[in-house]
């Protein structure tokens, strides 16, 4: 058995770690948010307000309108697999076949595709149908509910239809809630072979009610004690010598690995220079209406950027434009959204 130790991305595991995690460290996991509707009202949820309650399909930063755009994302962002979240899946659950299916035809069976899922509108027959496209079921189960044995029956159902290595559940880190999730897990051992803990993270929509429950660590955007949490969760399974695969997975695991490793795989347009963090540095002319000049000057190697409606120009010819155009130097993400983050008149 593997010891608990912690991982080159920050990270903490005993026993390894599930495939969709392997993955998605090293920033080859797409995100296909599917909807924003959802089957619970969690006051701890931490979506965005343009995604929260909104029936919208989002993969990684792009808002998508059909697959096609998916398939474009996915080869963009060089990604070899994908999680399928929301909101709740289940609610879109036609949608959710649709778009997964027609990825993996497009993809291949080797693209790794894993789901999250709430067990409030979880059965037999929604299990049956996601096991035809879906590699690696991970339960949301509600800790605070009533009848936790309900719960633990709902993700009993996916031995049914997955092998149990490809089965597991997914929590984030309460401080005040430890036990009570130590607990839940213990009884759900025999059905799961993996577990990921999430370091509770405050987001704009849950940050008033984030900030009166919990203390904030130095920085304001993690809840201080959940690491610590995950940790003891980790101690009392490895004591217990459990084959259970458990992964923390902290804030720092998902800003300065997953993230940062998926914007360094993404496709940059043509004389974009990537950065060690992943962002993408161009030189431009902001005026598209100038691209007859600069395609009279001899020898000018430059991009049309229809999309932002300027001239990205090869960093070699800069000094040959200086004196002629407007030329800037901006630094910007990869991603679809493309948010500038700095800019200076060259």
């Amino acid at each position: 058995m593997k010891a608990i130790g912690k991982t080159k991305f920050d990270s903490y595991s005993l026993n390894g770690i599930p495939r969709g995690c392997e993955l998605c460290v090293v920033g080859r996991k797409m995100v296909l948010f599917i909807t924003g509707v959802c089957s619970r009202n969690c006051s701890y949820c931490p979506l965005s307000e343009k995604r929260k309650n909104v029936d919208k399909i989002w993969a990684n930063e792009r808002e998508c309108k059909n697959v096609s755009e998916v398939f474009d994302e996915i080869k963009k962002s060089e990604a070899q697999g994908m999680s399928i979240t929301g909101g709740d899946p289940l609610i879109r659950l036609d949608r959710t076949l649709e778009y997964a299916s027609a990825i993996k035809k497009k993809f291949g069976k080797k693209f790794h595709i894993h789901i999250y899922l709430s067990t409030k509108l979880v059965n037999e027959d929604n299990l049956r149908k996601l096991s035809s496209v879906i590699d690696e079921v991970r339960f949301h189960p509600d800790i605070d509910s009533n009848n936790i044995n309900l719960e633990i029956e709902k993700i009993k159902f996916a031995s049914k239809f997955w092998p149990v290595e490809n089965i597991g559940v997914e929590i984030p880190l309460f401080p005040d809630k430890i036990d009570k999730e130590i607990e839940m897990l213990l009884k759900l051992e025999s059905y799961i072979s993996f577990v990921n803990l999430n370091e509770l993270e405050i987001g704009e929509s849950n940050l008033n009610y984030m900030a009166k429950k919990y203390k904030l660590q130095e920085g304001g955007y993690v809840v201080s004690g959940s690491l610590e949490g995950g940790l003891k969760i980790i101690e009392h399974f490895k004591n217990k010598k459990s084959k259970l695969k458990i992964h923390l997975c902290t804030a720092n695991t998902k800003n300065w690995f997953q993230f940062k490793n998926r914007l360094k795989n993404y496709e940059v347009l043509p004389f974009g220079k990537k950065t060690s963090e992943g962002m993408v540095i161009y030189f431009v002319v902001e005026d598209a209406g100038q691209i007859e000049k600069i395609k009279n000057l001899k020898g000018i190697k430059f991009y049309n950027d229809v999309e932002k409606k300027r001239i990205i120009i090869s960093n070699k010819d800069v000094r040959k434009l200086m004196n002629k155009f407007d030329v800037f130097r901006v630094e910007e993400f990869p991603t679809a959204d493309r948010i500038e983050v700095e800019r200076g008149r060259i």
